[in-house]
């Protein structure tokens, strides 16, 4: 068996709500991965796998020990049909670039591409477009390694009741070591983005949210005013129009990261000006066409860190919400410098998928790295609650496994499943004894 390393690390995630100080083990095999797990166990140690630290709740914060899969990374074949199998520590940044070399794209991103692969799949990472399945839709196969050392080879057919519940498993089950997804032929977006507003959004959100292939919207608070982006899936063969470079810089690096922070910073400092530099905030970015390569559309860059919580909502119930959100904001003297984002998903066949069952739309509200959710969390998670809200599982939330199972008809399927591959609670912290109920040792 593998030694737990010994030698203490400092860790913080992307937004800096999460922190500690533990060994890190970086294992470079599958067999060390699973030495490594033997070995916790017999010691009576928990462990958590890690990817970017992207998620903003305590799911991959570390108690024992924390398991880096850097160094299980790459691509390691590409089939005639489009079949890629990754390391799971691979990038989602680093697998399109491979991928769009050899001529093939994902389906469907989230907007953030720094997560790694298996990361992005155990919080049950997606995008947007109502025809379209998060990321753990396009999972083929995974190899995941078990608490006791054992390793599967886990698809539709080779241990399938792991497979389903695994590709979103929170790092619950076991350790994802590598991960087959299906990709397509390279395909380009049409963007199309520009002004919009709230009231036109509720009074026609079906009509808007799926008049393209992937829509989303922002809503900036104390304002009726939206960005509204719609992107359309465009053949390669018909040519690509990015941005001009001066135009990507203006818009995306100094308007939307640079001049955004100093908004943010002002309203920090002086919470009575968040009103008005809304305003500006929203009339900020003009309106803007272009054609690229999917994943160079689908994804943004986001510099200004910030806390999140988005609540998965059942699609026919989104503008209610929506409405709601705005009329108790309204009501309220918060001041939110954040927009709020709204975009859909298909409905999924995943146990613990926040899609799960149900064509969905996604809620999410902001609010900067550093300050006190407080009231504007707590409305959105009250009112989409009132509707069977799921939270998305690397974003803040204050539901626990009562709660969630409530929200999850198959929730009982997948904490059975992890009683009987974790029976001693090697893989758990206690974000996962709350959102899960506890397992092994309490």
């Amino acid at each position: 068996m593998a030694e737990v390393p010994d030698e203490r690390t400092r860790w913080r995630n992307w937004a800096g709500n999460q922190r500690a100080d533990v060994p890190v083990a970086r294992p470079g095999s599958v067999d060390e991965v699973a030495a490594l797990l033997a070995g916790a166990a017999a010691a009576g140690r928990r462990v958590r796998p890690i990817g970017s630290g992207h998620s903003f709740s305590g799911i991959g914060r570390p108690e024992d020990v924390q398991l880096v899969c850097d160094r299980l990374a790459g691509i390691r074949s590409v089939t005639d049909d489009g079949l890629v199998t990754v390391g799971a520590g691979t990038t989602l940044h680093r697998l399109n670039l491979e991928l769009q070399r050899r001529g093939w794209s994902l389906t469907n991103l989230g907007d953030i591409d720094r997560q790694t692969v298996a990361g992005a799949l155990a919080t049950g990472t997606h995008g947007t477009g109502a025809a379209f399945g998060g990321l753990a839709t396009q999972v083929r196969a995974l190899q995941l390694v078990l608490p006791s050392g054992e390793v599967l080879d886990c698809d539709a057919s080779r241990n399938a009741e792991v497979f389903t519940a695994a590709r979103v498993g929170l790092g619950a089950l076991g350790v994802v070591t590598a991960v087959t997804l299906q990709a397509e032929p390279a395909f380009a977006l049409r963007a199309v983005e520009g002004p919009g507003t709230l009231t036109a959004a509720l009074e026609g959100f079906d009509e808007l949210m799926t008049s393209t292939d992937h829509v989303e919207f922002y809503w900036f608070p104390h304002t009726d005013a939206t960005l509204l982006k719609c992107n359309t899936r465009v053949p390669l063969a018909e040519g690509l129009a990015p941005l001009p470079r001066w135009r990507a810089v203006w818009d995306d690096e100094l308007l939307a990261n640079a001049a955004f922070a100093g908004v943010v910073a002002a309203g920090r400092r002086m919470p009575a000006l968040v009103p008005p530099l809304a305003r500006v905030s929203a009339r900020a970015l003009g309106a803007r066409t272009w054609t690229d390569h999917a994943h160079r559309v689908l994804v943004s860059r986001r510099r200004v860190r910030f806390l999140e919580m988005e609540y998965a909502v059942p699609r026919a119930e989104a503008p209610a919400v929506l409405a709601e959100l705005r009329r108790v904001h309204e009501a309220a003297d918060w001041r939110s410098a954040f927009p709020v984002e709204v975009r859909l998903a298909a409905a999924d066949d995943i146990p613990l998928s926040t899609a799960s069952g149900r064509e969905t739309a996604y809620i999410a509200a902001h609010v900067p790295a550093g300050t006190d959710p407080g009231c504007w969390f707590g409305a959105l998670e009250q009112i989409a609650g009132a509707v069977g809200g799921r939270p998305h599982w690397g974003k803040l939330h204050g539901l626990d496994a009562d709660a969630l199972a409530q929200r999850y008809p198959r929730f009982e399927e997948f904490t059975g499943l992890r009683r009987r591959l974790d029976p001693t609670g090697v893989l758990t912290n206690d974000h996962l004894d709350r959102v899960l109920g506890p397992v092994g040792r309490s």
